[in-house]
């Protein structure tokens, strides 16, 4: 059910207030750092991300670099992310794909990056949005649960939880909210036991409010 107008305001309002410095929690310098950061961030922490990073794009400084490694030696770089098998798959696939079809250089388009082995809606919304400034509101595992929580959607895929979220936000602020949604995620409405009670968002939330149950925790 789509949030009256008011009530959008109101909730971005309490957004803005509760963090307004929220941004992209992952490490990158450009387009091509920031898709292989996020290719790893699945299923794993920004943090962990972030310390391994490093290393990574000193070895791998570009696509024809990463397109061109050793699965081994890529594999025990990224090992600590976890599914290192399937990502390091992915990197080289990706890189491969980078340097065959788009001159090793990360495209702006959306159904170009979901082209590109490793990269789903997620993955290339995160892309356009925080490497171009292209409005893109892509739902990670905070968003989903929090959104289910406030009520801002009742659908069961991130994919229908962005639809949702795409028909109640304006475009111009997809990125603010997408970013402060996460950080509302991972500091207040945690998976296992939500802060309800020094939640800044209590008052337009029907889980809090016990208008209805948690989804998350039934």
């Amino acid at each position: 059910m789509k949030w009256p107008k008011p009530k959008i305001k109101k909730l971005m309002a309490l957004l803005d207030s509760a963090h307004p410095n929220a941004s992209c929690g992952l490490e990158y310098r450009d387009p091509f750092q920031l898709i292989v950061a996020t290719i790893l961030s699945a299923q794993c922490t920004d943090e962990r991300v972030n310390k391994i990073t490093p290393s990574l794009f000193e070895k791998y400084p570009s696509a024809t670099a990463l397109a061109n490694a050793d699965i081994a030696e890529l594999e025990l770089i990224i090992r600590p992310t976890g599914f290192f098998r399937n990502k390091a798959r992915n990197l080289i696939g990706m890189a491969s794909a980078l340097v065959k079809q788009h001159d090793g250089k990360v495209p702006n388009v959306f159904d170009s990056l979901q082209t590109l082995p490793g990269v789903g809606q997620k993955t290339a919304n995160v892309v356009l949005a925080n490497a171009f400034g292209i409005p893109a509101l892509a739902v990670d595992t905070h968003i989903y649960r929090v959104s289910r929580r406030l009520g801002l959607s009742e659908a069961t895929t991130p994919e229908k939880v962005e639809t949702d979220l795409c028909n109640h936000f304006p475009k111009v602020a997809w990125i603010t909210i997408h970013h402060q949604l996460i950080w509302h995620g991972r500091l207040v409405c945690m998976a296992r036991k939500p802060n309800c009670k020094e939640c800044s968002l209590a008052s337009v939330c029907t889980t809090s409010s016990g208008a209805k149950k948690d989804p998350h925790n039934k």
